[in-house]
């Protein structure tokens, strides 16, 4: 690997700054980032339900923050004497004085002059796994962690496992806490972001790691593709040799970014001390255990553990070639907590997939007669999600895609849609933002034609309705039902919240207009 100077990451004191949940009453504790999201609000919660005074600091107005100000403030179940709040701004002195600061993942450590002032830094996931006896199954990755962990987690529901579901999903695991124990499954969905605040804390240490397919991301925030699957490494360090390891064995163009010509999935294979299983798209090498695709039986799904091959994954209600891949590893997990061959190909048979992922919502039919599909693939926030989410339904969509730049190479999305091989769009329509300015050259050079950029949804959507009211696309089949895909590829800063509020906002505008 090419000698490429990575700054230090900083790491936490081992343990946890609390040795049981006792010892956080009457401290004084700042939550950096109360939020929207829920993680800050669980916190909030956790912390005053433990007896402690809570200070709810964050850089956004109480106008903003006040769908979550009001959930606190009107939980009768709540000492809402003990909470406070500072915002619109940080003030040092919060910091200083404070037993212990609860971190957001998504503020880095370096740099940040409130972060190295405190005394003591904790996160809603150290909390867990220190006070936690649950068996851990982590997942991170660039793309398909949040598909992953859900049908793995309803694949253990159904097969009657007393399991929960928590971490970058916009849960947080301190929510259930008290539930877990040595029975209780928890699947852990882990951004590198919240790996990071995990360093030298000793306290992951999951049963089964999964790692799904990794390419650039974040670069924004981290400046290097080397610093960024640094942090994804942490998420087998705390594994021993009783525990599982899956990881991806196809080949990666430009594994470090452009210096290591070969695959992710085999320089963390040569590092983690856990068993290893691979998946792959293609069959694996004889010897080599985990789960693959074979093409000659329609996609099956097939594994091989302990020398035993047997098909594993069929007929899915979710979209996609991309999408199978993180059911399939799903399979897998489920295949290594003991559940049947048979029974794991029913119950993920059945699985539907999530919220924001390529998810069918809406079902219009226009004046022609036809029937218009409507799926929703906010989260997809990387060009090459997007450039999937084009390809997964085996014909034309009409796309709606584009929005805030986040420092990412834009063109495996038109580079995708420009193949030979590729379904062109029946349509493109772009939200207004940095990313799809550097997207309409990229578009224009490869000769891809555009239907207009629009300042928000409620124009992009009115358009749309009349395009969609004209005639069809020539040669397409009138027997097939069309589909609009909203899959942006990018962030959408300034006009939406984030990406599930824009894939909410998505949703409830489709249901309007073509009501």
């Amino acid at each position: 690997m090419a000698d490429e100077k990575i700054p230090v990451p900083h790491a936490y004191p081992s343990g946890c700054v609390f040795e049981k949940i006792e010892d956080i009453r009457d401290k004084h504790i700042v939550v950096m980032g109360l939020g929207l999201n829920g993680g800050g609000e669980a916190s909030v919660r956790f912390l005053l339900k433990a007896g402690a005074y809570v200070l709810a600091t964050d850089m956004k107005s109480r106008e903003d923050l006040q769908p979550t100000i009001d959930s606190l403030e009107n939980d009768e179940t709540l000492d809402t004497s003990r909470l406070s709040y500072r915002l619109g701004e940080h003030r040092i002195e919060d910091f200083e004085n404070a037993d212990c600061v609860i971190k957001n993942p998504g503020v880095k450590y370096d740099g940040n002059v409130f972060l190295q002032a405190s005394r003591a830094i904790e996160t809603d996931i150290s909390l867990f796994l220190h006070f936690s006896k649950a068996p851990i199954i982590a997942v991170t990755g660039s793309k398909g962690k949040s598909s992953t962990v859900s049908a793995i987690y309803y694949g253990l529901k159904e097969a009657g496992f007393d399991a929960y579901l928590g971490g970058n999903i916009t849960v947080s695991p301190l929510t259930f806490l008290h539930k877990t124990n040595e029975k209780t499954p928890v699947v852990l969905e882990l951004s590198s972001w919240q790996l990071a605040d995990l360093r030298g804390r000793k306290c992951l240490k999951p049963k089964i790691s999964v790692i799904t397919k990794i390419i650039p991301d974040h670069q924004n925030f981290y400046h290097s593709m080397v610093a960024y699957v640094n942090d994804k490494k942490l998420i087998y360090e705390g594994q021993s040799k009783k525990d599982w390891t899956i990881l991806d064995f196809d080949d990666d163009l430009a594994a470090d970014g452009g210096t290591l010509i070969e695959n992710w999935g085999n320089v963390f294979a040569r590092e983690t001390r856990a068993k290893i299983l691979r998946y792959s798209r293609r069959p694996l090498p004889s010897g080599v255990e985990g789960v693959w695709f074979d093409k000659k039986k329609k996609y099956a799904g097939m594994c091989r553990f302990n020398g035993v091959e047997e098909k594993i994954l069929g007929d899915l209600l979710v979209p996609g070639h991309h999408m199978r891949i993180n059911v399939l590893n799903a399979a897998l997990v489920l295949k290594l907590f003991g559940v049947d061959t048979k029974r794991i190909l029913e119950i993920l048979g059945r699985w539907n997939g999530i919220e924001h992922r390529l998810e069918f919502f809406h079902e219009w039919k226009a004046p022609d007669g036809s029937c218009v599909r409507f799926y929703n693939d906010s989260a997809a926030t990387v060009p090459e999600a997007a450039a999937l989410a084009s390809q997964s339904f085996g014909f034309p969509v009409t796309l709606v895609t584009g929005g805030t730049d986040k420092g990412l190479d834009l063109s495996p999305f038109p580079d995708t849609i420009a193949k030979e091989s590729s379904f062109k769009p029946n349509g493109i329509y772009l939200l207004e933002g940095s990313a799809t300015d550097k997207l309409l050259p990229l578009f224009a050079e490869r000769k891809i034609a555009t239907n207009g950029v629009f300042k928000n949804l409620d124009g992009l959507l009115g358009a749309l309705k009349t395009d969609l009211c004209g005639a069809r696309p020539q040669g397409e089949d009138a027997t097939r039902p069309r589909v609009v895909v909203f899959s942006p590829g990018a962030t959408s800063f300034g006009m939406f919240k984030n990406e599930f509020d824009r894939g909410k906002q998505f949703k409830e505008k489709v249901r309007a207009v073509f009501s």
